[in-house]
């Protein structure tokens, strides 16, 4: 389970070249690095323990009436290539290269970070820039890239900037048996389905998202009319047109974005009511549940639509941003985790149907998201205001370990534990929740960041905490730690497990050299 805690944090961006347009187009994690992408430049930030820019490459106002803004952009897997597409329709390919030497942080020991150099690979007008069309979002495997059109057709790219031209893919399927639909309805009275590959659909739409699952090896194309369809890829990748194949219609024709877990094989589509559909796609294919604000007392006229979806790195947990206003943050089984919009009571004053005083505390996010990414742990979740080009946010979340032992005997505390501390709840009389926040020596968490793994004994007056490396132990009636004598046997620890038995802790420990 997840849980928010302190405020989020703010990243500043620099001001572009073009103030009529000015919002993030573009915003990723990969690799420990976050890339923001604007109408005129785009930074490369840390997303690790220090919150550093690492580079930046801002484009000449001559480049810019030339070839036009920044309109889309994606990020290589390897985190080594940008590729950005214009409004102009140009292709733009960077390479991004790292110094040997190391940033130091605060004037202390050099750090793990090592500044940027971004460079202008190429830049090519694509072949069909003269014809009027608008285009999708970018989604790429490690040799080609591929971008949907509005005339309904799907336009492949190589990451050399060879134009292999546009993927003609075939929707008008049938079968003997004329079109079957599996029906669905949930106790809100939303009716939602999933339709089989032998239903019809009609091609006249423009392509206006595309998500693309590479250990799946699943394609999701979404149509401005709000279908969604389902394809296969094979392995020989995006490149031809037979290797991607139509297998499902998905959805209740109003999707606006999707998101899959492809740990948990569950796809999770947002839609123009601000309601989340969450499917199983995996034979056979269903619809588990849905979920939305309307039992806070939000509708749609509230919210507006679904703008982004983003899973946790391990699929148990997914942050939903709106339109028009908030984000929040739902466990896979729907259970409310988080959320930047008040709950209110619908006979209030400050019931959703009546403006809020501007005296008000601030609400986060309060004119919309438009974008959000979990960092790789799942200790931050990064989000971009809409219209908002000057900072992202960061929320920090904390982890609840494991409260029962061996035995299965429910330990006598409750710990969560975050990128750098630890979340202890205090046991009260009272029906206050109270919490300790136990911050880990700047020694070992400088050197071992993040947190990994947590464990407490039964009777709650021990702690065992584990980062990249080596393994620390906190007395809760002393407030003391207890560290290795020795670093270097400290670093040889590798932990993937901790267990308490008793006042024994039992490590499980990952060895390098023999991959055991």
């Amino acid at each position: 389970m997840y849980m928010a805690y302190g405020w989020p944090q703010v990243t500043p961006l620099e001001s572009g070249l073009c103030p009529t347009s000015q919002k993030i187009i573009y915003l990723k994690v990969i690799d420990h690095l976050l890339l923001v992408v604007c109408p005129s430049h785009f930074e490369l930030w840390s997303s690790s323990q220090h919150r550093v820019r690492l580079g930046k490459y801002k484009r000449d106002p001559a480049s810019i009436a030339r070839e036009g803004e920044n309109l889309q952009a994606v990020w290589s897997t390897d985190a080594k290539l940008i590729a950005i597409l214009t409004s102009s329709l140009y292709l733009h390919i960077y390479k991004v290269q790292f110094s040997e030497k190391k940033v130091n942080i605060g004037g202390k020991q050099p750090s793990n970070l090592s500044l940027a150099t971004i460079s202008l690979l190429m830049s090519e007008e694509i072949p069909f820039s003269g014809k009027d069309l608008a285009v999708s979002n970018i989604i790429c495997d490690n040799k080609n890239l591929l971008v949907g059109l509005s005339n309904g057709t799907l336009y492949n790219m190589s990451w050399k900037g060879e134009f292999y031209g546009a993927l003609d893919l075939d929707f008008h399927l049938y079968n003997g048996n004329g079109p079957t639909k599996l029906s669905s309805s949930l106790g809100n009275g939303v009716a939602s389905g999933v339709l089989s590959s032998s239903h019809s659909l009609s091609r006249k739409s423009a392509i206006t998202y595309l998500e693309f699952s590479l250990p799946l090896r699943l394609l999701f194309v979404l149509f401005s009319d709000g279908k969604l369809v389902l394809c296969s890829v094979s392995k020989r990748g995006l490149k031809q047109a037979d290797s991607v194949n139509f297998e499902y219609r998905l959805g209740s024709d109003d999707a606006v974005c999707t998101s899959v877990a492809p740990d948990q094989q569950i796809l999770a589509v947002g839609t123009r009511r601000g309601v989340i559909e969450l499917y199983e796609i995996s034979e056979p294919m269903s619809l588990i549940r849905t979920v939305s604000l309307h039992d806070w007392g939000y509708s749609v006229d509230d919210t507006g639509a679904v703008s982004s979806i983003a899973w946790t790195p391990n699929s148990s947990a997914f942050a939903v941003g709106w339109k028009l206003r908030g984000l929040t943050v739902w466990s896979i089984s729907g259970c409310r985790l988080m959320s930047t919009i008040r709950q209110i009571g619908l006979n209030s004053v400050s019931s959703p149907g009546v403006k809020q005083n501007a005296d008000n505390n601030y609400e986060p996010l309060m004119s919309g998201t438009s974008f959000i990414q979990w960092d790789e742990y799942g200790y931050r979740l990064y989000a971009v205001e809409e219209g908002s080009s000057e900072r992202i946010l960061a929320f920090s979340f904390g982890k609840c370990c494991l409260n029962r032992g061996v035995s299965g005997k429910t330990h006598a505390r409750q710990v969560i534990y975050g990128e750098d501390r630890l979340l202890v709840v205090q046991p009260e009389d009272t029906d206050e929740l109270k919490l300790m926040h136990l911050t880990l020596p700047v020694s070992y968490i400088s050197q071992n960041w993040p947190i990994l793994h947590v464990a407490a004994s039964e009777d709650g007056m021990y702690l065992a905490v584990a980062g990249l490396h080596g393994l620390i132990l906190y007395d809760i009636r002393l407030n003391r730690w207890r560290f290795f004598g020795d670093v270097t046997q400290e670093q040889r620890i590798q932990c993937t497990g901790l267990l308490w038995m008793g006042k024994i802790v039992v490590v499980c420990n990952y060895i390098d050299s023999s991959d055991t």
